[in-house]
């Protein structure tokens, strides 16, 4: 079943187009990690699928649903992890969860339910009744990871999941997206490629805003040339990082 779909996206900021014709669908099970390097529209088109950015053309969907024409309906279903998620600094972990709650709908029963799971699969006791203020950076990305998982969404699009987690806690998190991808579409935008090879069913790769590759990790790591750009022969195994310069290294043609 597709949950996520986008056709022929394009967002332009005056002259400049952030995203340029890209489409592709996601769906139940799959988990699809997006890449590119800085200024590749990635955000961009994160914020398109999720209805906030309006596109210059073409469209979004989530779960059937417009993310611009229906955007009530599309984020409903939605779970968005933001680059430098937005979070109340003054308030605790406990009482910012339970307001996201309320603001999802939950009822006073679901909301303890689903912050009990929250709180023992993303590892935030220690610090729940701690103002998110006094929080590292590795606690305030599993707070946003948090908010976007509270209504047990059907699509998680999550911006750098594991920035600022430590190697124990990106492990953790890889191990929580994998527990809970059987029914759901999940999108991460990551520069850990590492990540992808370990959780994502199929890589997209962008750059300049034309996507340049849709592929398994495994498949993209198969039309890797077995020589670099210098003409000699790649050391070691090859890797996705390899594929990835290879691609993103050449100009995207007009």
């Amino acid at each position: 079943m597709v949950l996520v779909e986008t056709r022929a996206l394009v967002k332009r900021f005056g002259s400049f187009t952030a995203v340029d014709g890209i489409s592709f669908s996601v769906g139940s099970g799959e988990v699809v990690g997006f890449l590119g390097p800085n200024g590749a529209g990635k955000s961009t088109t994160m914020r398109l699928i999720a209805g906030f950015l309006e596109p210059t053309a073409g469209s979004a969907h989530i779960c059937g649903h417009d993310s611009h024409a229906d955007p009530v309906s599309a984020r409903l279903r939605l779970g968005y992890l933001p680059e430098g998620a937005p979070l109340y600094p003054d308030m605790s972990v406990g009482a910012f969860l339970e307001f996201v709650a309320g603001m999802r709908g939950l009822d006073s029963a679901r909301t303890r339910e689903r912050l009990a799971e929250i709180v023992e699969s993303i590892e935030l006791g220690s610090v729940w009744n701690r103002r998110i203020d006094a929080l590292s950076k590795g606690y305030k990305r599993r707070v946003g990871i948090a908010q976007a998982m509270v209504h047990d969404p059907d699509v998680l699009i999550l911006d750098e999941p594991t920035d600022g987690l430590d190697p124990n806690q990106k492990h953790e998190v890889r191990e929580l997206i994998r527990s809970i991808a059987a029914n759901k579409a999940i999108i991460i935008s990551t520069h850990i490629l590492e990540e992808v090879e370990a959780v994502c069913t199929r890589a997209i790769i962008i750059a300049r805003g034309r996507m340049l590759a849709d592929a398994t990790p495994a498949e993209l790591i198969a039309k890797t040339p077995e020589t670099g750009p210098d003409g000699m022969a790649r050391s070691g195994s090859l890797r996705l990082e390899d594929y990835f310069r290879e691609i993103t290294r050449t100009p995207v043609e007009a």
